[in-house]
């Protein structure tokens, strides 16, 4: 990266972390129980919420007792289960299609990051009904108050419930890009444990990883403060203890991996987060691959690739999780914190590489990973596309 653009970086990145105490962020009222939510809708003053979910959870039933406390509270509500892994611009449009016709006045995102982020994206077109999801792209482009909307996590991963963001991919292009405003911030997350015991293994382990990696990335990287290290350290050693459990069977940690999630979500809607989502989300548009898995194969090569820059700090990462002893040196505790996540990621099932990457891709996810990235990012260390397509070739099959 040449010097101009390193150095336009680096101030965009120290003004938003100078800007940060006084940007708007709320943190979610927390909800324990999913049939809490129709008292929640009383108290705002609300008379039909849309659901918006996926159809394997509707079809698992997942979204039932949340049908069931609606209806005894005499509240009519509607249903879209068209929510996808990696939630398009068309099927938002097919849920704000819904919204409109019957007359709703909030939403609830039932579900992982895609319905969360789903039921967003419907908010923020409801808000701003003349401009497109592409026309808001980027941050601070929505600047409008959303319809209520209570976020009902039922995966162990994306800490939507808590995150001014909102990613789609365009149905057209397969870009995939982010929505980042304040207002997209739920008011209300529900972290219900019961509704995550029937989830299968490998939403358990993607979405446990994919929080994770929101935890390493928020606490690595030049931005945030003491509050969002807290909360990342404390992600981060919840779920190197719980998330082998709870893969394993063990359903009482489900509501400790829950917990996780939202502190790392915490974590990175303050101090964001770096190559590994980036290069992820090109990945993710192009080949439509889970953004949990995508993350989860790519975050220890990119942090085996940033070097001792960041060392030190997944030194105390390591030791804080209990991975590494104190007195080692900072390059053999960074070394044992990725060799953790290798193990974990083996045990998982998860592999190394991308069996849909082809190379001749690479220049085209390199572009739009290095668009995404700077100068937004406040990455440890600075990479130009080039660097970014040495990484992608890392992960061919």
């Amino acid at each position: 990266m040449n010097i101009f653009k390193r150095i336009y970086c680096r101030i965009f990145q120290t003004a938003l972390k100078i800007a940060l105490p006084f940007l708007p962020y709320k943190n979610p009222e927390i909800i324990e129980k999913v049939e809490d939510i129709a008292g929640v809708i009383e108290k705002n003053g609300k008379k039909r919420p849309l659901i918006v979910t996926g159809k394997h959870l509707n079809a698992a039933g997942a979204t039932k007792k949340l049908e069931a406390a609606l209806a005894v509270s005499g509240y009519e509500y509607s249903l879209f289960d068209g929510s996808v892994s990696n939630p398009t611009s068309q099927t938002v449009d097919d849920a704000l299609k819904i919204y409109k016709n019957d007359g709703c006045d909030c939403i609830i995102g039932f579900g992982g990051g895609s319905p969360m982020d789903c039921a967003k994206c419907v908010g923020a077109l409801v808000a701003r009904p003349k401009k497109t999801l592409w026309q808001m792209r980027g941050i601070l482009k929505v600047n409008k108050k959303i319809p209520l909307l209570i976020a009902v996590p039922t995966t162990v991963g994306s800490g939507s419930e808590t995150t001014l963001a909102a990613v789609v991919t365009d149905s057209r292009t397969r870009r995939k890009y982010a929505i980042s405003d304040f207002p997209l911030i739920p008011p209300y997350a529900v972290l219900d444990g019961e509704v995550c015991e029937t989830l299968p293994k490998h939403i358990i382990s993607t979405t446990g990883m994919d929080a994770l990696t929101h935890a390493v990335e928020a606490y690595i990287g030049r931005g945030g403060n003491r509050a969002t290290r807290k909360d990342a350290l404390e992600a981060a050693n919840l779920i190197f203890s719980g998330l082998p459990g709870f893969y394993g069977g063990d359903k009482g940690a489900a509501d400790s991996m829950l917990l996780a999630a939202h502190k790392a979500g915490r974590a990175f809607s303050k101090a964001y987060v770096g190559y590994v989502h980036a290069t992820a989300h090109a990945l993710g548009g192009k080949y439509d691959i889970a953004h949990g898995y995508a993350n989860a194969v790519i975050l220890p090569v990119v942090l085996r690739e940033y070097g001792k820059c960041v060392h030190k700090k997944l030194h105390k990462m390591a030791v804080y999780c209990g991975i590494a002893p104190k007195n080692c040196s900072h390059g053999q505790g960074a070394e044992q914190f990725i060799s953790r996540i290798e193990e974990l990621n083996s045990a998982f099932g998860i592999g190394k590489t991308f069996e849909e990457l082809r190379p001749e891709d690479i220049p085209e996810l390199a572009f739009y990973a290095e668009k995404e990235a700077n100068p937004l990012y406040p990455v440890p260390a600075l990479w130009d596309r080039r660097k970014i397509e040495n990484v992608y070739k890392k992960l061919l099959h």
